[in-house]
């Protein structure tokens, strides 16, 4: 079967796909014809509709709203499972964005006649352009340590709220927000004992527009240089918040230096005692979802993909939004526009006529 042409393709409906969906729809790109947005949950939401249901809107760390679209105001107690797929899928269709789920996308390359081909499990796309949103939910990182721990081990991404862990002692590993609503929640029913691999920087005041456009460059920085992505978050440090103030009244906010290894009953530090636990949380963060654009070329040496604004620097016609800098609800809604923007100038603007018709 041949690939169904458009424009640009869209990988990802979480709030950079949809933000960036927006912006080529008003920009002049029409839904099927112009662009398309292939999304592989089967439901809206994108990586928030898979949260724990003990994450409540009181708890999130930071929401910003998609473009021309006010999140109606939630009950702070509904868990943010329930709020954010809502209004993701109210989203779609007050601006008739045309997303197709469930589709997995398998690759992407480049054609000899310069389009790109997507391949899927849903048929294959060719486009001009692509804009790649598919965020880290799906890429857990877990750090490697020498030993075997026979109890429960899950990452961030598998936490389903503080119930299992009733009257046991968890060791939460991580030093972000994360981590900090780990600990809120565990520390209310049982023992935590939080590990960080470098001393948490806490914020005490709100975090200013001056702050933020600093830590941004730091992180821009890092991928125009090629560099492996650190999250905005990572750089800024942990604000005051519902969650660590609640951890902090628990008093578990008591941090110890990074364990050595695992043992079978637990963790230990070299030269100190082992310490018994019953589960281990990594909330050890997450890494980009990039592998379908490896037939590109785009990693450097450094491991990363090196980029101009939005745009992959090796590659104009590639898009890459909810990453690095844009990994933020904030970060996403304007990359979304740079992201079609930059379609515009590469390949015309539809809304004039002017589509370059051989890029």
């Amino acid at each position: 079967m041949a690939a169904a042409e458009v424009d640009v393709v869209v990988i990802g409906a979480g709030q950079a796909g949809l933000s960036a969906a927006y912006h080529l729809r008003r920009r002049g790109f029409t839904p099927f014809d112009g662009f398309v947005v292939l999304d592989a949950d089967a439901a809206p939401g994108g990586a928030w509709a898979h949260r724990s249901p003990s994450l409540r809107m009181a708890t999130v760390h930071g929401f910003h709203d998609l473009p021309d679209f006010e999140l109606p105001a939630p009950d702070p107690q509904t868990p943010a499972r329930e709020v954010v797929p809502g209004y993701f899928a109210a989203y779609e269709a007050m601006h008739a964005l045309p997303v197709v789920r469930p589709v997995h996308v398998r690759a992407v390359s480049s054609r000899p006649d310069r389009r790109l081909l997507v391949e899927t499990d849903a048929g294959d796309w060719s486009a001009r352009a692509l804009v790649n949103a598919t965020g880290t939910w799906t890429r857990p990182f877990l750090p490697h340590y020498p030993g075997h721990f026979a109890g429960r081990q899950l990452h961030y991404a598998d936490y389903r709220g503080p119930e299992e862990f009733t009257g046991k002692r968890v060791v939460v590993v991580g030093g972000g927000a994360s981590a900090v609503q780990v600990l809120s929640e565990v520390a209310a029913v049982g023992e935590t004992v939080w590990v960080t691999r470098t001393p948490p920087v806490f914020r005490a005041g709100p975090f200013s527009q001056e702050a933020g456009r600093e830590a941004v460059a730091m992180v821009e920085q890092r991928v125009r240089q090629g560099l492996p992505v650190r999250s905005v978050v990572s750089v800024t440090g942990l604000g005051p918040s519902v969650a660590l103030r609640r951890a902090r009244e628990l008093g578990a906010l008591e941090r110890r230096p990074m364990f050595d290894r695992l043992t079978e009953h637990g963790v230990a530090w070299d030269g100190s005692e082992e310490l018994a636990v019953d589960a281990i949380v990594w909330a050890t963060g997450f890494r980009p979802e990039i592998g379908h654009l490896a037939p590109l070329g785009l990693r450097g040496p450094g491991g990363g993909i090196r980029m101009d604004g939005t745009q992959a620097a090796d590659d104009p016609r590639v898009h890459l939004v909810g990453y690095g800098p844009s990994a933020s609800t904030i970060g996403a809604n304007r990359a979304g526009r740079a992201a079609a923007n930059g379609i515009v100038k590469l390949i015309g603007d539809p809304a004039l006529g002017h589509l370059v018709r051989n890029v």
